[in-house]
């Protein structure tokens, strides 16, 4: 028996005019989210996270807006600046308290 490894897709990024034009594609329902995934080579499953983002956006769904996500990662990023900074100065003032004895 032959197991034949998937190789992985290399990230992408896309535009959130994008991320919206293949929503309303989608929700237009003409075509099903997995087709309309497979003639844009997306995977169906990001698409099917872009819709419910685009439903949480709305307020048709619970769960973070986008905005509140975005808001989010920066102040995640902002506490581990703050973090460092702290432990950057505890180990000054502990430095300096050795030198000065």
């Amino acid at each position: 028996m032959v197991v034949m490894e998937q190789q992985r897709r290399p990230r992408r990024s896309f535009p959130d005019e994008y991320k919206a034009q293949v929503v309303e594609l989608c929700r237009s329902g003409e075509r099903s989210v997995g087709a309309v995934a497979k003639d844009l080579d997306l995977s169906e499953t990001a698409v099917r996270r872009w819709i419910a983002q685009a439903e949480t956006d709305a307020g048709h769904r619970a769960g973070l807006t986008s905005a509140e996500r975005e808001e989010l990662a920066r102040l995640r990023k902002e506490n581990r600046i703050l973090r460092e900074e702290r432990d950057l100065l505890k180990r000054a003032a502990s430095f300096f308290a050795r030198e000065t004895r």
